[in-house]
């Protein structure tokens, strides 16, 4: 698509409500992060839900592709701008978990701590983490996640495509790539682009990029 066939899709999306203020459609996936991009041996990949739960779980790569999985389309919005619409994820959705008592919680969880690789965490709160566009991601466009984009799991966070306006949408950022955890807690704990200066809610259609 050249130029002008992208602002005519940008201005297409803007008319249908899709488009967050500040925000441009862009036809690329830009990749951004802070440091550099691991490489596994999945033989020795682990992945942890612990905290406030019943049990804590620790799994194996092959467990953890033995999880129910669903298939989301969702609109993303970077806070560094750009938006990509009806991208299509594959993963495992944390309803799915606590429906097949894979996961208990107990009263006391209200938020989720995402823990990546390299002491990277990420917070949401567990109301928006349950919402059906919230994913544990493996596949992006029906092929495994490139390593620079999470690569094996990353946390995916956007609005459902094609529904317009969803005042609680997350920025991008609220998804963390190279997941290797998720820590239930009782308090909410901002993470790194947090303490660094970046909105600890991060709503996209009020511009919540910076505190």
């Amino acid at each position: 698509m050249n130029l002008f066939g992208r602002k005519e899709r940008e201005n297409e999306i803007k008319q249908m409500g899709r488009l967050p203020p500040g925000q441009a459609l862009t036809n690329k996936f830009p990749v951004l992060h802070y440091g550099g991009v691991p490489h596994y041996d999945l033989a020795k990949w682990d992945f942890r839900l612990f905290g406030e739960v019943e049990e804590v779980r620790r799994l194996s790569w092959e467990e953890f592709n033995m999880l129910p999985k669903r298939a989301i389309t969702m609109d993303i919005h970077c806070v560094t701008r750009w938006s990509k619409f009806d991208t299509l994820w594959e993963g495992v959705w944390l309803p799915d978990l606590i429906e097949a008592g894979l996961v208990k919680l107990k009263p006391t969880a209200r938020y989720i701590i995402e823990h990546c690789e390299n002491g990277f965490t990420t917070n949401l709160d567990l109301e928006h983490f349950l919402k059906p566009t919230t994913l544990l991601a493996t596949k992006f466009n029906g092929i495994p996640l490139e390593p620079e984009h999470g690569f094996p799991v990353r946390v995916v966070v956007g609005a459902a495509a094609g529904q317009g306006r969803d005042p609680d949408t997350r920025y991008f950022w609220k998804g963390g790539k190279w997941l290797r955890g998720l820590e239930f807690s009782a308090l909410d704990r901002p993470g790194f682009w947090e303490q660094a200066g970046y909105h600890n809610i991060a709503r996209v259609w009020t511009e919540e990029r910076f505190e």
